[in-house]
C-alpha cells in the first residue's frame, strides 16, 4: 500500500494545487492530511474547500484549532518579540477571512488518526498526528533524544509515526526491542506543502509504503520517501505583500525556512 501524507498546507492554495499535481500522478492508495490548513496567506478558505471536495481524511494543526475556535492564539512556540508580533496579525487577519463553514469543519476535524495493519499475523500500527500524541503543538525535532521519541511512541503504541509542524522532514528508525528482540518504529516528520523551513522552498510531501511482508522486526520492510515539488512560489509570496500580512511571511517562502 503507497500511502500519501501531506501537512501544513497555510493557506498556500498554489502549493496545494501543485501538491495535487504531482501526488496524483503517483497514484497513492490512500491520503492524508495532517493538519495546519490555514494561517500566514490568504486562501484558508479555498484550502479548507479543496480538502473537503477530494474528502481527504484530516486531523487538526494547531492552528486549525485556534482559527475553528476563533481564538487569538494558534498555539505556535514564536521565540521574539517581533515573531510574537507577526503571528498576532496573522491569526488575526486568517479570523477576519474565515468564512462560518470553513471554520466549522476546522472546529470538527479529529485530533489523531490510528490505522491498525495486520501483516503475516502481526500487528503494524501507523499513528498520524500534528504536533505529538501528547499534545496538537509539541514540536518534535529531529534531535530529539531517543530516549524521549521512544517513551513518546511507546505510550502511543505506534511503530509508524507520522506529523508535521516543524516544517523539516526526517525519517528516524528507532529500535525499542528487548532481550535481542528487535522492535523498529519509524519516526516520520513529513514537511510542508506550503511553508517549509528546511532551506528548501519547494513543497514537500511523503509516500510512506508499507507492504505485505511490513514488519516491525525488518527496519527496511517500511519505506519512506520525501518528494519535493515545485509551485509558484512568486504568487503565493506576491499574495502575501498584497494583504495586510507581514513581508516577512513572503520572504520565508521564497527562502524556505
Amino acid at each position: 500500500m503507497n500511502i500519501a501524507l501531506f501537512s501544513d498546507i497555510h493557506a498556500n492554495l498554489p502549493a496545494l494545487e501543485a501538491f495535487f499535481k504531482d501526488m496524483d500522478k503517483r497514484n497513492p492508495d490512500a491520503i492524508y492530511c495532517l493538519g495546519d490548513l490555514v494561517g500566514y496567506n490568504i486562501w484558508p478558505n479555498e484550502v479548507v474547500n479543496e480538502i473537503k471536495k477530494r474528502k481527504i481524511p484530516t486531523i487538526a494543526g494547531n492552528y486549525d484549532f485556534g482559527i475553528g475556535r476563533m481564538s487569538d492564539e494558534c498555539g505556535c512556540a514564536y521565540k521574539t518579540e517581533p515573531e510574537k508580533d507577526m503571528g498576532k496579525i496573522s491569526i488575526s487577519f486568517t479570523n477576519s477571512i474565515m468564512k462560518d463553514a470553513e471554520r466549522k469543519y476546522l472546529r470538527t476535524l479529529p485530533a489523531h488518526i490510528k490505522i491498525e495493519f495486520q501483516l503475516n499475523e502481526d500487528k503494524l500500527n501507523l499513528l498520524l498526528v500534528h504536533g505529538s500524541p501528547r499534545k496538537i503543538n509539541e514540536y518534535l525535532f529531529e534531535d530529539r533524544e531517543e530516549k524521549s521519541m521512544l517513551r513518546i511512541m511507546e505510550q502511543a503504541n505506534a511503530d509508524i509515526m507520522c506529523f508535521g509542524h516543524t516544517h523539516k522532514p526526517y525519517h528516524r528508525i528507532l529500535n525499542s526491542g528487548i532481550d535481542r528482540q528487535n522492535h523498529f518504529r519509524h519516526a516520520v516528520n513529513i514537511g510542508s506543502v506550503g511553508k517549509p523551513k528546511d532551506g528548501n522552498p519547494q513543497g514537500g510531501y511523503v509516500l510512506l509504503t508499507i507492504n505485505d511482508n511490513s514488519s516491525v522486526t525488518d527496519k527496511d520492510s517500511i519505506k519512506v520517501e520525501f518528494i519535493r515539488f515545485n509551485y509558484d512560489i512568486e504568487t503565493a509570496a506576491k499574495a502575501v505583500e498584497g494583504s495586510p500580512l507581514p513581508n516577512e511571511y513572503a520572504d520565508m517562502l521564497r527562502k524556505g525556512f
